[in-house]
C-alpha cells in the first residue's frame, strides 16, 4: 500500500503523513495499492532453468574431461624435461600464444586415453585433444627427431591443434614458420622429421609447392 501526494505526484509510504519532497500533508490521503515490482531477471523461471541447464552441461563435460586424463598415463619426469626444453625453444623465438597453451593449459600424458586409442595413426609423435587441451606424447617424439629444436616443430604444430586448427592448417603454419623456428633445409634437410613432414605439408597444402626449380618446388623455400 502507498500513498500518492495530491501536489507533486509522489508516491510514498503508506504510513507517511507528510510527503518527503515536497512537504503536503498526506493525513487525509487514501492509500492506494502498488503494483507488485516486475520479478527480476537473475530470479525468472527462464534465468534459472537456463542456469542449471549449463551447469549441467559443465559437470558432464569436466567428468568427461576427466576420464580422458585418468585413463592414460602421466609423461615421466625426463620425458616432461624433455617436453619443456622444446617449449623453451619455441618461447625464445617469439611463439608467445602456442607457448602459452602448451606451458601453461595443456596436460600432457604419455598413453592413449580411451578417446585417442580408437583413432590413433601410426607412427605419430604426439596427438591433441581439442577443445580439453590434452596432448599425448608418443615414443616417436623422443626417439626420431635430431634434437630438442626439431621438438619444438613437433610441439608447434600440435599447438595448433590445441588452438582448434586442422591438419592441413597446422602443418601449413610450421612449415611457413620454420625459419624463423631456425628449423632450416641446411641443417635438418636429412632427418627423419624434416623429411616426413615436408612429404605430409606437400600433400596436404600442395599450394605451397608450386614454385619450379625450386628445392622440391617448394615457394617457402628461401
Amino acid at each position: 500500500m502507498k500513498k500518492k501526494c495530491p501536489y507533486c505526484q509522489l508516491v510514498n509510504f503508506a504510513a507517511a503523513e507528510v510527503c518527503r519532497r515536497c512537504g503536503g500533508d498526506l493525513v487525509a490521503v487514501a492509500t492506494i495499492e502498488s503494483a507488485d515490482a516486475p520479478r527480476s531477471f537473475f530470479r525468472s523461471k527462464l534465468f534459472v532453468r537456463g542456469g542449471g541447464l549449463l551447469a549441467s552441461i559443465l559437470i558432464a563435460l569436466f567428468g568427461f574431461y576427466m576420464t580422458l586424463l585418468v585413463s592414460a598415463k602421466r609423461l615421466g619426469y625426463e620425458e616432461k624435461k624433455t617436453v619443456d626444453r622444446a617449449i623453451l625453444i619455441l618461447d625464445d623465438k617469439g611463439f608467445d600464444g602456442e607457448v602459452r597453451l602448451l606451458r601453461f593449459l595443456t596436460a600432457y600424458r604419455a598413453t592413449d586415453n580411451w578417446l585417442n586409442a580408437s583413432t590413433r595413426e601410426e607412427n605419430a609423435y604426439a596427438a591433441t585433444n581439442f577443445p580439453f587441451e590434452i596432448m599425448t606424447i608418443y615414443p616417436d617424439f623422443f626417439q626420431y627427431p635430431a634434437d630438442d629444436l626439431e621438438r619444438a616443430a613437433i610441439l608447434l604444430h600440435e599447438a595448433q591443434h590445441l588452438k582448434g586448427a586442422d591438419e592441413k592448417q597446422a602443418y601449413e603454419y610450421v612449415w611457413k614458420n620454420r625459419q624463423r623456428l631456425g628449423w632450416t633445409r641446411a641443417a635438418y634437410g636429412n632427418s627423419v622429421v624434416w623429411r616426413s613432414v615436408r612429404k605430409q605439408t606437400r600433400e596436404l597444402a600442395p599450394d605451397l609447392f608450386t614454385c619450379k626449380g625450386r628445392d622440391f618446388d617448394d615457394c617457402t623455400e628461401l
